[in-house]
């Protein structure tokens, strides 16, 4: 199939288009870099033995975004593209919708007005909010509790009311729960841009000296050693789920949505240890205080995945540390600043376009490439 990939090269994305490319699709990424590199989707390409095409550009850009469909014609789309992090979405909740809950609309208008009605997209566990269980399904009432889980909500709900408006739509909603892990080459990875968010890319910085120590927030949860417990899973096992919801969507109209994760959980501390284990380092820390709205545990029920789409999770934790050790300890700083970039994939032309003001390398351009 030829399929547009919205934020295809973050970290899940790049990881998926590795996966399409493999599978014989043809690629196409449609990225702000505001959170992201296109040195990513060479890699990508290297490991792939052929490339998808990068197209910059934002969601907020309707002009553009319509051009790139009556150029690509895609036959599906997964839409990865978003602002994610919880704390800042509380600090700026109007950039986040804007982002979010507009950008998906411009996408389905897009998709709409080129006659594309296949899509997969990137949703969250953080929909169903403190739902009072530690095994959610699906089946749960959707109650996000922070402006980010929100957006996400609100796009499921949007999506399903374009799904019950004509059978035409072909849409699955992937609730993910805690990705994390690399590619087994180590060449693609986690690179967040500044402080990270989630715990496993903290934990490998602080491994590779980049971070001087990490801190726990709460030592005293009802769990078995008093630290959070969440369900993580192997990014390469998430693109997996991807494939499969596609295939899936391809022959059954509707709204889906699965939970993406193994089933159980592991604690803050059982990561460290892991994480201490495959890179042969110890990990300074320190006990502190409980954040606010922290839940002690909670992780996926899988089951409905397997089920319906034939997906399940074939990876562990210490297969998810050791791939994310091998990544960061051959990127201690992540991506280079400047993509290394052949001579005939420079082809560019000026352009603005919408983008967050967390930017890595110089995305101020309106760029066509391979890479």
């Amino acid at each position: 199939m030829r399929i547009l990939v919205t934020g295809g090269a973050g970290y899940i994305g790049s990881h998926t288009v590795l996966l399409l490319l493999e599978e014989g699709h043809e690629v196409h990424v449609y990225d702000n870099l505001s959170n992201s590199s296109p040195e990513a989707l060479r890699r990508v390409g290297e490991i792939a033995g052929h490339h998808a095409q990068l197209h910059v550009g934002d969601l907020l850009d309707q002009v553009k975004l319509d051009n790139v469909f009556s150029t690509v014609k895609p036959e599906a789309v997964i839409h990865f593209a978003g602002l994610k992090a919880v704390g800042e979405s509380v600090e700026f909740p109007l950039r986040y919708y804007r982002n979010n809950v507009t950008g998906t609309l411009n996408l389905l208008e897009s998709m709409d007005s080129h006659d594309v009605h296949t899509l997969v997209f990137s949703s969250s566990a953080t929909v169903y909010g403190d739902a009072g269980v530690v095994e959610y399904r699906e089946d749960l009432k959707l109650d996000a509790v922070n402006p980010y889980g929100r957006t996400k909500m609100h796009v499921e709900q949007m999506l399903e009311d374009v799904a019950g408006s004509n059978d035409k739509w072909h849409i699955a909603r992937l609730r993910y729960f805690n990705p994390v892990g690399a590619h087994e080459s180590g060449r693609i990875g986690e690179d967040p841009t500044g402080i990270p968010n989630n715990l496993m890319p903290f934990i490998s910085q602080v491994a590779v000296g980049r971070r001087p120590i990490l801190r726990i927030f709460g030592d005293d949860y009802p769990t078995p050693d008093g630290t959070g417990v969440r369900d993580y899973i192997h990014v390469v096992d998430l693109a997996a789920a991807h494939l499969a919801a596609l295939e899936y969507c391809i022959d059954h109209s509707g709204a889906h949505a699965w939970n993406i994760g193994t089933g159980h959980g592991s604690s803050v501390l059982e990561v460290m240890h892991a994480f201490e284990r495959a890179s042969g380092r110890d990990i300074p820390f320190e006990l502190v205080d409980r954040r606010p709205g922290d839940l002690a545990e909670y992780f996926a029920d899988p089951t409905l995945a397997r089920e319906e789409i034939g997906w399940k999770a074939e990876r562990g934790l210490e297969e998810m540390v050791a791939d994310n050790w091998r990544w960061q300890a051959a990127n201690p700083d992540g991506y280079p600043e400047e993509a290394p970039r052949d001579s005939e994939d420079d082809e560019m032309q000026n352009s603005t376009m919408g983008k967050s003001s967390k930017t890595k390398g110089d995305p101020d351009v309106d760029e066509t490439t391979k890479l």
